[in-house]
């Protein structure tokens, strides 16, 4: 295993913790403490680590150079009960998650705009990795199917009959427990593995230039 990839996995378990603790703060914001009483406002990474995704599935995807990177950590737990904005709460704990990612993408790009010239080559190339990591998981993590995020804010955007079906549709889909992730991967794999990769880099280009 070269460095090159170790980097890439260490940031990538590094992302999707971040991605989670974002999750808990923002429920934690808008009155639900049910992520902090638990222990997991914290980047220390044993609480949050799933083997499955946060480790094998990544790993996988960097050795066969599969055109597409994201993984996951243990969901952060919320009660969405507890929240005080009934209306839009779920949906901003959900956003909460990839803005983090794609705030993180943006910070870097712009110290590699600005200090590109005064950091070493190694610096920048650990910067763009983290600029694109966070753009995948980011914008993956948007795709409006569910279990994704962007499924859930999609869905509490919507009028209530229309919501409530799409939630349905959700919880369906959660039943099958790991059968329905699988289902869900194989299909964002195959059938968007291309053009999403092409979108990211196209954004990577433009954020970090060159």
């Amino acid at each position: 295993m070269d460095t090159s990839t170790i980097f890439i996995i260490a940031i990538l378990i590094f992302s999707v913790i971040v991605h989670e603790v974002a999750h808990g703060y923002a429920a934690n914001a808008l009155g639900d403490t049910t992520a902090r009483l638990a222990g997991r406002l914290t980047l220390n990474p044993l609480p949050h680590i799933d083997l499955f995704g946060s480790v094998l599935i990544p790993a996988f995807l960097v050795f066969t150079h599969a055109g597409i990177l994201f993984g996951w950590a243990k969901p952060v737990p919320y009660n969405p009960y507890n929240l005080k904005n009934q209306r839009w709460g779920e949906a901003f704990v959900a956003i909460a998650g990839p803005g983090t990612n794609l705030l993180i993408a943006v910070l870097f790009a712009i110290g590699i705009r600005i200090g590109g010239n005064f950091l070493t080559p190694a610096a920048v190339a650990l910067a763009g990795y983290i600029v694109l990591i966070n753009l995948f998981l980011g914008l993956f993590n948007l795709i409006p199917i569910p279990p994704f995020d962007g499924y859930t804010v999609l869905s509490r955007a919507l009028p209530y009959r229309h919501a409530a079906v799409m939630q349905n549709f959700e919880q369906r889909i959660r039943s099958w427990g790991p059968l329905g992730l699988i289902v869900v991967l194989f299909i964002v794999v195959y059938f968007l593995a291309a053009p999403f990769s092409q979108l990211v880099f196209l954004l990577f280009h433009l954020l970090v230039g060159g």
